[in-house]
């Protein structure tokens, strides 16, 4: 058998911000452009900017540039070495290698906007939530999501949207903790309502959203996000864990789909229609909290 070629971790360096003149370039960051050029030699390079948390550098490629491009896109994390210059009053950096990051060398949440909120707090609330969830059924179901250790690290990751409401990680849970508090209150206020239906359909509504996006340098929607969306994606979360549980009622089934596929709105419904006050309350309280929120974020209008 042939040697196999093991990658090195990256080392690190420097942070952005405290780079200088001379400094030698070492480290994962994101790459947010990358684009081939021709000097006036005619000769091929190339032009990529560099990101990390505390900001952005320009950096050239000019040795063997097509090779480079090919190791890496824009959009990755890229283990980089190099060296620190300054060109026309900015620095910039002269690149010897470039390649994309290898799992384990960067983590996209050194580099990605996250929760604003302590996510271990976020999970305490959530847990508290899902507590108050007495059907058995339902609560077997809520446990084997949120049991699963995997699953619910990728519920923490998780974002709501790219750009719009709650676009960071950790996102989604906060979203979810807030939508599932105000179905709580909502339930308090309209006793007629299913509590236990509305709760947790509240506390899986989103759950597509685990599928829906991939990280790197930015963001982005992963092929089953973009074929699909997180409302068929959630769908097919829940019936595929209802159908390991054995004897699930089909009208609680129908039921919680019934409301996950409705929460954008009844046009995602089959008939265009809601079925049930819960179906209404989760829509009216999801676009509630998505609002709110990106007014906050964003600015009215």
């Amino acid at each position: 058998m042939g040697a196999v070629s093991v990658i090195a971790p990256a080392a690190e360096g420097p942070p952005v911000a405290e780079l200088r003149p001379g400094d030698e370039l070492v480290g994962v960051f994101a790459c947010v452009r990358k684009d081939r050029l021709s000097a006036r030699t005619g000769a091929a390079y190339l032009a990529v900017e560099l990101r990390d948390r505390t900001g952005s550098l320009a950096g050239r490629v000019f040795r063997d540039a097509d090779f480079h491009a090919a190791r890496f896109e824009r959009g990755d994390l890229v283990a980089v070495t190099g060296r620190i210059e300054r060109f026309r009053g900015e620095l910039q950096a002269e690149i010897a290698s470039i390649r994309c990051a290898e799992p384990g060398e960067g983590d996209p949440a050194d580099f990605l906007p996250v929760a604003y909120r302590d996510l271990d707090e976020l999970d305490g609330f959530f847990d508290h939530l899902a507590d108050q969830v007495a059907d058995g059924h339902l609560r077997s179901l809520l446990a084997a999501f949120f049991e699963d250790n995997a699953f619910r690290a990728e519920l923490r990751r998780a974002p709501c949207t790219r750009g719009g409401h709650h676009a960071y990680l950790g996102g989604l849970l906060e979203h979810t903790v807030a939508v599932a508090t105000l179905a709580h209150e909502a339930c308090a206020l309209h006793p007629r309502l299913r509590p236990d239906l509305l709760l947790a359909a509240a506390l899986l509504h989103d759950l597509g959203k685990t599928r829906e996006f991939t990280f790197g340098a930015e963001i982005e929607l992963s092929e089953e996000g973009r074929l699909l969306g997180h409302l068929a994606l959630g769908h097919r979360l829940v019936a595929e864990r209802i159908a390991t549980l054995g004897a699930f009622p089909p009208e609680k089934a129908l039921a919680l789909e019934h409301c996950i596929l409705g929460h954008h709105g009844p046009d995602a419904l089959p008939a265009r229609r809601f079925a049930s006050a819960e179906a209404i309350a989760l829509y009216r309280l999801n676009a509630l909290d998505a609002s709110v929120k990106g007014a906050l974020e964003h600015g009215v209008g």
